[in-house]
């Protein structure tokens, strides 16, 4: 019996600890991991959205440096519509086991940067989230949720509701000419909502980009169970230009983004074509991949194991090869979560002109912008205005969420996902 009840206490104790710590929402805790992905099962190029339900709809990769298998796990903790941890007992929204271990692993061959390659799919039958909403998935070192290695966000939807959108320009005539606008109408004829303004949170994303996502809005009409998002400034984002690309899927050949590779360097040293300044070139459309990348190595059949890795040395340039006086520049995408900090910043060189940066990057194909920040305000929003540009004309992809929360609930239920783009005038 004192065995029972010390197991029960131990397991108790190991909830509570898990409960209480706060896990950042797209971020590496560790610097010997590289590459983590977690994307749609069979698809590079997609965000991890999942239906309630679904089994292995989500891979995850990642590579670790140091060259020894160890002991990682992972899990994920529900959060609210604000990305917030829910107060609720992982046990109310985890089925089966709460911790799981991770022994899919493989060892690189041929890449010059070895390391340990440690994929597979999500969920298991042994451990699914059991409510729609926001997640963040957890992997971690030696069962010890505290020694995390990196998070990833991820979202299960559980569609209740129809949602019916179109992308416009807009009739601000200051906005016009930069800015797309997003409108959309709700229906929620199967619910019983009582309160919408309090019940209903609507947030939308551009490219899948959280950094500067648009939330906390009303519908401008309610007709019945019709909400309508339709209010001129609610929904409008900055149209952008096309992503930049480089292409380092071969380090023997050089693709049209790349200049040079030194092999004699191990990481491999990569120097990519200067990226220009183009806020006031004319737009140009090309196809594009939106802040995605891809894994992939030309001459190697298995990009996961066999890929490389290139020390990348981007380039930006003013029209004048001045530096900007009050800002910081970064570069951003999927492949950083577009976060703005150290990794991604890029430093000015007064002796050539440039804007520098170092990243480290896996064989593959990326697709980024650069973006800058007050450098007396690093809390503010990203903008592209002074490096790329904005362009009503681009192409751009729009996700809607609609969460729901019952009166006196506790966490808030993704009930409805919509992806549009801005070139497809009604969805």
């Amino acid at each position: 019996m004192q065995k029972i009840i010390g197991v029960i206490a131990s397991t108790m104790l190991t909830i509570m600890l898990f409960s209480n710590i706060v896990f950042g929402q797209d971020e590496i805790r560790q610097i010997n991991i590289h590459t983590p992905q977690f994307f749609q099962n069979g698809n590079q190029m997609t965000y991890p959205i999942i239906a309630l339900g679904a089994t292995n709809g989500l891979e995850v990769d990642f590579d670790d440096f140091d060259l020894r298998v160890k002991n990682y796990s992972y899990s994920f903790q529900l959060c609210d519509a604000d990305w917030q941890p829910v107060n609720l007992s992982t046990f109310d929204y985890i089925s089966g086991f709460v911790q799981n271990r991770i022994l899919n692993y493989q060892f690189s061959s041929i890449a010059m940067q070895q390391y340990v390659h440690y994929m597979f799919t999500f969920p298991a039958s042994n451990c699914m989230p059991t409510k729609s909403g926001n997640y963040i998935f957890k992997v971690f070192l030696d069962g010890d949720t505290s020694n995390l290695a990196f998070s990833k966000r991820f979202l299960v939807t559980d569609n209740k509701v129809n949602i019916t959108a179109q992308i416009q320009q807009p009739f601000d005539t200051k906005k016009m000419y930069t800015h797309q606008k997003v409108q959309f109408t709700v229906d929620n004829s199967a619910l019983q909502i009582s309160n919408p303004q309090q019940q209903i949170k609507v947030v939308v994303l551009q490219n899948y980009r959280w950094d500067n996502c648009v939330k906390g809005m009303q519908p401008a009409f309610m007709r019945g169970s019709q909400y309508e998002y339709n209010g001129e400034r609610d929904f409008t984002f900055p149209a952008g230009k096309e992503y930049r690309w480089i292409d380092n899927s071969s380090f023997r050949f050089y693709s049209d983004r790349v200049r040079s590779i030194d092999r004699n360097s191990v990481p491999f040293y990569v120097e990519a074509v200067t990226d220009m300044q183009r806020n006031k070139t004319q737009y140009l459309p090309y196809e594009d991949y939106d802040g995605f990348y891809s894994i992939k190595a030309a001459e190697q059949i298995t990009a996961s194991t066999q890929g490389d890795y290139g020390n990348v040395h981007f380039k930006y340039e003013n029209y004048d090869k001045t530096a900007f006086p009050d800002l910081n520049v970064y570069i951003v995408g999927q492949f950083n979560n577009y976060n703005c900090d150290i990794n991604s910043q890029l430093r000015y060189n007064a002796d050539s002109g440039y804007y520098e940066t170092n990243q480290l990057l896996k064989q593959g194909y990326y697709t980024y912008m650069y973006v800058t920040k007050p450098i007396n305000n690093p809390q503010s929003e990203t903008s592209f205005e002074f490096t790329e540009g904005s362009y009503w004309q681009t192409e751009n992809n729009y996700t809607i969420l609609v969460y729901f929360r019952e009166l006196g609930g506790r966490y808030d239920q993704l009930i409805g996902s919509q992806t549009i783009n801005s070139n497809i005038s009604d969805n």
